[in-house]
């Protein structure tokens, strides 16, 4: 395992290089840029705007600018933004512990639901709780996000006017526990059922699969209880899928959620990535995107190990 791990490292490097490489290619493509405000300014001259891209270094060819970024990357200098003018690694660093926050109370409320729910969907198959968790899960699978959100703040912001409908903390009052708390519920609410009903049916349908097997039935045959023969033996075989959509959604929700960021004001990478996509800040975008590449890579190669922790069938070399 040891050495399957050491290889996977060494083959991230040019695999993060080349996903950079892709993605700074499609940004500088996309039409707009950091010099658009500039050129809809009559009162901006030709020369003015000649001095601000060699200023901002768009003047050079696009792979020099790349190789530039890439070489200032290894040294640790992630480049500054051309909007805000603060230095990139800076910005990231504030907000990527809100959404850290965010995501993992997200993360354990989100198994909190799925896995019991999908255990007991499964080896109660066509009871009244199947049949309604399963309905459910349809339902909350085909909502999309920012209407969970906005229902939510309807009810329960706007309505009753139980929660905030925004933002981390109570501005102008000392930070507490239960002021945050406060302000989780909502945005952990909406990504958790969002993101536990499809959890939901991959567990349940991996459990029905697997509770039908042969060890399984004999695990019973020796008289094992119920509950004993479902977490030692079905339960690590059925999780291996799960195993699966969780690696290729733990990028995504440490990255930030950008739909649910923006609909509660949180302060988070998702919301970071909005307001540097709308004003096509390269910089910011890049430092974005290397983090989630990096996530995606690293989700991957703790999910190959997971896997062998579950199943001692699989082995690598």
């Amino acid at each position: 395992m040891g050495t399957y791990i050491a290889r996977r490292v060494a083959q991230a490097l040019p695999l993060l290089v080349l996903m950079t490489m892709v993605v700074y290619a499609l940004l500088r493509a996309t039409p707009g840029g950091p010099m658009s405000m500039y050129e809809a300014d009559p009162t901006v001259t030709a020369e003015d705007l000649a001095r601000l891209r060699a200023h901002m270094g768009l003047d050079q060819p696009v792979p020099v600018q790349y190789a530039r970024w890439l070489g200032s990357l290894a040294t640790g200098d992630w480049g500054w933004s051309l909007v805000t003018k603060r230095p990139v690694l800076e910005m990231i660093g504030e907000r990527l512990p809100n959404t850290i926050l965010l995501m993992t109370v997200t993360f354990a409320v989100t198994l909190a639901i799925a896995i019991p729910v999908g255990t007991i969907s499964a080896i109660r198959q066509y009871s009244w709780f199947d049949h309604a968790a399963t309905s459910l899960a349809f339902a909350g699978n085909s909502l999309p996000t920012f209407w969970i959100g906005l229902m939510l703040i309807m009810i329960f912001a706007v309505g009753l006017r139980w929660l905030p409908a925004g933002g981390m903390y109570t501005l102008g009052e000392p930070s507490s526990l239960g002021d945050r708390l406060r302000y989780l519920i909502l945005p952990v609410a909406t990504l958790a059922l969002f993101d536990a009903t499809h959890y939901v049916r991959y567990l349940r349908a991996a459990l029905l699969d697997v509770i039908r097997q042969d060890y399984v039935r004999v695990a019973y045959a020796k008289g094992l209880d119920e509950a004993t023969v479902v977490r030692r033996h079905a339960f690590r075989n059925a999780a291996i899928p799960l195993v699966t959509a969780i690696a290729l959604d733990l990028p995504q929700l440490f990255s930030g959620a950008l739909i649910t960021e923006t609909i509660f004001a949180w302060p988070g990478m998702g919301r970071l990535f909005w307001e540097a996509a709308s004003r096509v800040d390269y910089p910011v975008l890049m430092g974005i995107f290397t983090v989630a590449s990096s996530l995606v890579i690293a989700c991957n190669l703790l999910a190959d190990i997971v896997y062998a922790w579950l199943d001692p069938r699989i082995r690598y070399r």
